[in-house]
This record gives structure tokens, C-alpha cells and sequence, in this order.
């Protein structure tokens, strides 16, 4: 019998007479002895998985007209919890059909069913749950249910069984979760060291086309933020040409306010012989293109006169048509600025770099010995560290042709969408590379290797609370999974988290304590 089996006794009736017992213990019959005790009966043990729940129950044989405790395990899948409200059902179909159910779990993911089936005879088993949103039913195939006050069968000699031992309450309380092992195909890879980097038209230097002011009115760009392409990045009012020369600028404004009171009096005089007839239309027109040229010198003198004073005490403001706007040439982040308001700056400073981040080029190193193999490049993926999952490459940029004499590599570039900006310019990561064919074969998430002692292992589910220890040899790997080579079969379920709490007990020189109190 399995040291994980739950056992039920049936005592049979009258085993123990009551003058044996009486001469047991009082030692005059050296020759009475107690009947022997029958042997308990091997408990049914069932494990099933469907894409939403794990059942694991235990049972004892069935017997019309008596009562049976259906010990009832279910586990979330979705999350590797017991599940914790909702009611569940055993349903004996055929000719004489019947359900047993109850309201809610005993405790989180056991439920205590009494099943007493009404008739002998052979019946289709299954389990059903419902727990709000989660509904779901294992068929579990023919049992017999066999005549009142029939012996079930003994479980005979105790079977040796090197199966690990975890209980479902371990398992819970620990996150163990398992996935089923697939057929997948893969190709084989290399993987080496690379970085991110911006792509090929991604990054910009903004510089400052004149000497000047840059103005203090507008909003910061910070490194970090985020601009869009033709974005104002700052303003610069432009130095004045005569710096040391404001007294020729004060006579050119003096100059331009006395020629347009002149004009405007030759324009009030025109107007008047126009009006008498003395002098034609046309002068009353020449007139008032003179007074409005006159009006344009005088605001173009004092504009030049306060484009001055602004530059030269770095307060004020000027005319807005008089700055230059430098403007975000692309879509991106800021990665550096050295943009100050109200600072002045030399023509050709540089204020900020920009560099487009929705899409990088992710650049390695390729060795040399895996150039001969260039043109059988099928793909690549990106494992970032902290990511769940590895990310599937666009495409493939370009590979260099010009051996690194130090290294001996050649560089290789691919090109990655990152719309959610989750990567950075210059982040470390390792590039895989498919150099090969696909080749099917089974495969397990990378998770679920282990390290026992320098061998490559896996911890396999062969039942609710036993598992097994396979040794693999690890193969191809492609998006988190990796090909294995050793006794895994399709559909057999590894653990993928948790999986050192497994070896642990495989370690411990003492089961856990058995069973469970039902």
C-alpha cells in the first residue's frame, strides 16, 4: 500500500471472541491468541487536470446503502490556489443516477463529501465545482458500486514507491504551480552579450543657430520628458549687431521719430490742396505711403534699441517675431539638456539630445565561429532581466563584415518595437540567435530546471501530493521554453515555481506527515 494511501478499515463482525480476549489477557492459555485484524482496504486515489482546476481526491471502495467520505481537492489554475467558496458535487450517472453535494469547502480547497449510493452496480463518476465565475467538471469513468455488506478487496503487500510527497496544503501555502510539458518546435541558438541602442535616424542634437538669450517664458524640458516631433524646445532672442554703439542706435530712433513728424506735416498740406483741387490724386496717395515707410524706420529703430537693452541686462522680453524657435526634429525622449532660461548662449551650443524611443536597435557581438552560419540566421529574441518573458526581434538589421581583431566578432543589429518605452538606450541585455532549422521535441518552460547537485533536473507531478525527480539534458531554447531530452513525456505536468521546495523534501530523510484529518 502507498505510505501517501489513505486507508479505511471495515471490521468485521465477531473477528475477536470474547473468551479469547479473556484468556489473552489473563495468560492462562498460552495457546488462545487474538484473530488476526482484517486488512484495510486501499483507498481510491484519483488525480485529474483540465485547463481551469486540479482535482485530487480520495475515496474509499463504494458499498450500496453506506455512507463513503469523498475527500474533494480543487485548485485554481489560474493562480495555483485552493479554491475557497462555492459548492461541489459527485454525480453517480446511469441507471439509477444521484448526486451528493455540499455548499462550501471544509476549510480553503477541501470539501467533505458523504457519498451513499442507493443500488449496486456500475456508474460514470465525476467531480463538479462552481465558485462564482469559476465553474468547471472532471469525468472520471466507470466505478462500481458494489452489494450491501460486501468486503472490499484488501490493498495486499505494500508497493514500494520512491514518489517525493507534498501535500496540497504545502503546496498552497508554498505557490507551487506546474505546467504540462509540450511537443515544440525549436531551432538551435547562440546566445551572446548586447545593448540597446538608438536606431539609425533616432537621435538628434538640438543646437542653437545664433548667439543670444534663451527666453525664460517657456515651459522646461527636463531630461526624461517626452516630445513630440516639431515641439517648441526653447526660444532664443537673437544679440543685437551693435553692442557697444547705443548712442548711434538712440540717434537713429531720434532720427526716424523727426522724419515722420515731416512727413505726416507735408501729408496734412497735401491733403488740403487735394481736397481745393490744387494738386492731383496721386499725391494724396504718395503721401500716405511716405507716412506709413516713416512709421516702419521709427518701430524698427526702437525695436533694435530694446533688442539691446534685453540682451545686454538679460531682463525684458522682445518681440516674439524677433527669436528664433528651435524646434523638436523628431518624436523622442530627452536624454541630456543644458537649456537654462534667461542663460546665454553661443551659436552652435548644443541645448538638448533627443532620442526616438518606439524603436531601438538591439547591437552584439557575433563570434567569429558562427559566421559560417550566417545564412542560416531564423530569428532572434531578447531576454531583458526583470522581464517574464524573453521579446521576439522585428527584424534583422544588418551584419558587419569586419572582424573585431580583439574580440573576434563581428557585429550583428536588430531592430525591436518598444511602444511601451519598457527599454532603455543603453540598457545591458543578451540577445539569442537561431542559427538552424526547427526541430520538434519536448519542451518545458526554463523554470522548471533545477540544479541538483550539477544535474539538470526536473520535478514531474505524478499525482495531487507525489511528484518524481527526472534527470534532462536541456536542448533549444526559445521564448522562456527549452527543449529536454531524457524521461518527460507530452502532457506530464512539471513544476515551474516552486520546484526547490520539492527537492528539499526530496532531501528531508522523513515524510511529511500522511493524509490529511477528513
Amino acid at each position: 500500500m502507498s505510505r501517501r494511501a489513505r486507508t479505511f478499515a471495515w471490521i468485521l463482525a465477531g473477528a475477536l471472541p470474547a473468551g479469547g480476549l479473556t484468556a489473552a489477557c489473563s495468560g492462562s492459555s498460552p495457546a488462545a491468541t487474538a484473530a488476526p485484524e482484517p486488512e484495510a482496504a486501499e483507498a481510491v486515489v484519483e488525480t485529474r487536470w483540465s485547463e481551469r482546476t486540479e482535482l485530487f481526491m480520495e475515496y474509499p471502495p463504494l458499498v450500496a446503502g453506506e455512507t463513503s467520505r469523498f475527500a474533494v481537492h480543487f485548485t485554481n489554475l489560474a493562480r495555483f490556489e485552493p479554491v475557497r467558496t462555492g459548492r461541489a458535487e459527485v454525480r453517480l450517472s446511469g441507471a439509477d443516477a444521484q448526486a451528493f453535494e455540499v455548499a462550501g469547502p471544509d476549510r480553503p480547497g477541501y470539501f467533505g463529501i458523504d457519498v451513499t449510493p442507493a443500488r449496486a452496480g456500475r456508474y460514470n463518476l465525476s467531480v463538479a465545482v462552481e465558485a462564482g465565475t469559476l465553474a468547471d467538471r472532471h469525468e472520471l469513468g466507470e466505478v462500481e458500486v458494489l452489494p450491501p455488506g460486501t468486503m472490499p478487496d484488501a490493498g495486499g503487500e505494500p508497493q514500494d514507491d520512491a514518489s517525493i510527497p507534498f501535500l496540497k496544503e504545502q503546496q498552497w501555502t508554498l505557490g507551487v504551480a506546474t505546467a504540462a510539458a509540450e511537443v515544440q518546435p525549436m531551432a538551435d541558438s547562440l546566445e551572446i552579450a548586447a545593448t540597446i541602442e538608438p536606431r539609425t535616424g533616432g537621435q538628434a542634437d538640438v543646437t542653437t543657430p545664433v548667439t543670444g538669450r534663451l527666453a525664460d517664458d517657456l515651459p522646461a524640458w527636463p531630461v526624461g520628458a517626452m516630445v513630440a516631433r516639431g515641439a517648441t524646445l526653447a526660444e532664443i532672442v537673437p544679440q543685437a549687431g551693435h553692442l557697444e554703439d547705443r548712442p548711434e542706435l538712440d540717434l537713429a530712433v531720434a532720427e526716424a521719430r523727426n522724419a515722420l513728424e515731416l512727413v505726416r506735416a507735408d501729408r496734412a498740406r497735401v491733403e488740403r490742396l487735394v481736397t481745393v483741387g490744387a494738386l492731383p490724386e496721386r499725391r494724396r496717395l504718395e503721401s500716405g505711403v511716405a507716412e506709413r515707410t516713416a512709421e516702419a524706420r521709427l518701430a524698427a529703430a526702437e525695436e533694435h534699441l530694446a533688442q539691446l537693452d534685453a540682451t545686454r541686462t538679460g531682463q525684458g522680453e522682445v518681440g516674439y517675431d524677433t527669436r528664433f524657435v528651435l524646434r523638436a526634429p523628431l518624436s523622442g525622449v530627452v536624454t541630456d539638456s543644458d537649456a537654462t532660461a534667461g542663460a546665454s548662449v553661443e551659436a552652435g551650443a548644443r541645448l538638448f539630445r533627443l532620442v526616438a524611443v518606439d524603436r531601438v536597435h538591439v547591437a552584439g557581438a557575433l563570434p567569429e565561429a558562427a559566421l559560417a552560419r550566417i545564412d542560416e540566421l531564423a530569428g532572434a529574441e531578447l531576454n531583458v532581466p526583470g522581464f517574464d518573458a524573453p521579446l521576439k526581434l522585428d527584424r534583422l538589421v544588418a551584419v558587419g563584415r569586419e572582424l573585431d581583431p580583439a574580440a573576434r566578432t563581428v557585429p550583428i543589429t536588430y531592430e525591436l518595437r518598444n511602444p511601451d518605452r519598457r527599454i532603455a538606450i543603453g540598457q545591458a541585455v543578451s540577445l539569442r540567435v537561431f542559427i538552424s532549422a526547427p526541430t520538434a521535441a519536448v519542451t518545458v518552460p526554463e523554470s522548471a530546471l533545477v540544479d541538483d547537485a550539477g544535474q539538470p533536473v526536473v520535478f514531474v507531478q505524478t499525482g495531487g501530493e507525489s511528484f518524481a525527480r527526472r534527470a534532462v539534458v536541456p536542448g533549444n531554447r526559445e521564448g522562456g521554453h527549452v527543449q529536454v531530452a531524457g524521461d518527460i513525456a507530452p502532457g506530464e505536468r512539471v513544476v515551474i515555481r516552486g520546484a526547490p521546495f520539492i527537492r528539499l523534501a526530496a532531501l528531508s530523510p522523513q515524510a511529511p506527515a500522511h493524509g490529511h484529518v477528513h
